[in-house]
């Protein structure tokens, strides 16, 4: 199609199209090319053509006429995604941010092996495209190293505490931490007999790959790392914020917002460990829940007693709040590979939802005996699943007809989607399914969470200044030490989970602070449509129309709730 009778969504569309035949990571997500074995290229070659596709959809919107009043809406928006997405990606790559990809999650390393968790592998034939990007594996790490290199040729490095925690990732991955064949041969273990020579083969070469980089790490990029402050400074944090929020932030204003808003959830975390244990504290509470609160032992039965809560949900929710049919109710709860940071997570469906929407929980969220808290984990469920991720990805896949193909997929904005998946925790609450005082103790502490990592995400990265009213240590600057500190005595997260998420932080500046300001847009947009419709407003109806507009940046996101 010539590029001069190309619509915006056009052009949005057959960007995806470019980026999923140059990426096969963006295919395979998408579902669109089963057969395919090949791995994606990581070099700074192949990182220039991504970069390049981008310019070239961006010049693509430059030269449409401008719109007049009488536009199509849908458009409008959809150009409007698109300009905002490709400006922030290509000013990230201008400024180098794709040489120092070094962090325990999110980074080429780890989309080499979750592209294999996205694979179908149930009929024979499934394992030949499995067998080949096994085979493939060496090369694209070799890409990702040439890549790194000349970041650290540039002096564009991340911190050495990333490296060492993604060198100690890798080693889970070849099972020399637990003293198995490690994660690529177990994947394969499931194949057909007859299958398994070439598949154990290739298992082993990808693992002694992946042995090779993380050598590379230790005994290379580490020490030329030493030395890189784990704070990333203002003008790196605001481009960072900007990708995942899709917003040109006012970081003083949220700081000081946070703190507004950890004062009044530490009030409301002080009664509600009242409820569980009478007199007691907060860390009083939570201790006495760990100790005697209910526990389901076993990986599996957890995972299946979590599969229940998402099923629950989807039937106590549908037809009364949102609608919730055909494919959209087929959520599927999962373990999360070990080797990987502690945060629970979600991956979405392919686009013909013949891979359907899954949660993963990484077996950090239990102690070293396999017991499993659930106090800690029903609303972060409701965050994962539905009415949370999966209800609004997949809703988004399933309108893709109405919307462009690029406004749910690629398009996506970390801060809306984290947004949305904390208001549902939040809307689960409001509509009575949290008010057993473990599980409600468990979603304030989830909220607290979110709204320390905004104090601590700004504050380490910008290394504030504690203001006088905290009762944590007043007039001191942040520093990881601190944020830890902080997280620790605040949010009750257990040792495991608190270091990664320390971590996470430091190694993506700007993404961690998207959820609770994201929430505060939905929050924000939802009252504006209520005060606006008066008596007709219909919460189910508003649900209905927000999950069907598609991806917005926060810039965008409360303007377009209030009009629904």
């Amino acid at each position: 199609m010539p590029d001069q009778v190309m619509t915006p969504r056009q052009i949005a569309d057959d960007y995806v199209a470019r980026v999923a035949a140059h990426d096969p990571v963006t295919s395979t997500a998408l579902g669109l090319t089963p057969g395919d074995d090949t791995m994606p290229d990581l070099s700074p070659d192949g990182i220039e053509e991504q970069a390049r596709l981008a310019r070239q959809a961006l010049a693509r919107l430059d030269a449409l006429p401008a719109a007049g009043p009488g536009g199509d809406p849908a458009e409008h928006a959809c150009a409007r995604l698109l300009r905002e997405r490709l400006e922030a990606e290509l000013r990230a790559h201008d400024a180098g941010e794709h040489l120092r990809t070094v962090a325990n999650l999110h980074t080429p390393v780890h989309q080499l092996r979750n592209i294999f968790t996205m694979m179908p592998t149930a009929a024979d034939e499934d394992w030949a495209p499995v067998l080949g990007r096994l085979r493939n594996l060496p090369a694209a790490l070799d890409g990702h190293r040439a890549t790194l290199t000349e970041g650290v040729a540039r002096g564009l490095l991340a911190a050495p505490r990333q490296a060492d925690v993604l060198g100690a990732q890798l080693t889970a991955w070849t099972g020399e931490t637990a003293g198995g064949p490690g994660w690529f041969a177990d994947f394969v273990a499931p194949a057909p007999q007859r299958l398994r020579p070439d598949l154990d083969a290739a298992a082993k070469d990808a693992t002694a790959a992946v042995a090779a980089f993380r050598d590379w790490l230790r005994d290379t990029y580490r020490p030329a790392a030493q030395g890189t402050p784990d704070a990333v400074g203002r003008e790196r944090y605001l481009l960072g914020a900007r990708r995942y929020t899709g917003a040109d932030l006012d970081l003083d204003e949220a700081y000081g917002w946070a703190w507004e808003e950890f004062h009044r959830v530490w009030a409301e975390l002080r009664t509600e460990a009242g409820r569980v244990l009478p007199g007691a504290t907060v860390g009083q509470a939570r201790a006495h829940l760990d100790e005697h609160g209910h526990t389901v032992q076993g990986a599996e039965r957890m995972r299946a007693w979590l599969q229940g809560i998402t099923d629950e949900a989807i039937e106590a929710l549908d037809g009364r709040h949102f609608d919730i049919t055909g494919p959209l109710r087929r959520v599927e709860t999962r373990i999360a590979p070990a080797g990987g940071a502690a945060a629970p997570y979600y991956n979405g469906p392919s686009l013909d939802f013949a891979r359907p929407g899954r949660t993963f929980l990484p077996p950090a969220n239990g102690d070293a005996e396999e017991r499993f808290r659930t106090w800690r984990l029903v609303s972060t469920w409701y965050h994962e699943g539905v009415p949370g991720h999966h209800l609004q990805l997949a809703s988004w896949t399933a309108a893709a007809g109405q919307l462009s193909r690029y406004q749910v997929t690629l398009g996506k904005i970390s801060a809306n989607v984290e947004g949305w998946a904390l208001y549902a925790e939040r809307l689960m609450d409001e509509l009575g399914f949290l008010t057993d005082p473990a599980r409600r103790l468990g979603y304030l502490g989830k909220q607290m969470m979110r709204i320390v990592r905004v104090v601590i995400d700004i504050g380490m990265h910008l290394e504030s200044v504690i203001p006088a009213h905290s009762p944590f240590h007043p007039g001191e600057r942040w520093t990881p030490e601190l944020g830890g500190a902080f997280m620790a005595e605040y949010a009750g997260l257990m040792p495991a989970v608190l270091d990664s998420e320390i971590v996470r932080y430091l190694g993506r500046p700007g993404q961690a602070i998207g959820y609770k300001l994201g929430e505060r847009a939905w929050l924000a947009g939802r009252e504006a449509a209520r005060r606006r419709t008066g008596d007709d407003f219909d919460l189910k109806r508003w649900h209905m129309k927000a999950l069907r507009q598609g991806s917005l940046g926060l810039d965008d996101l409360e303007a377009a709730l209030t009009v629904l």
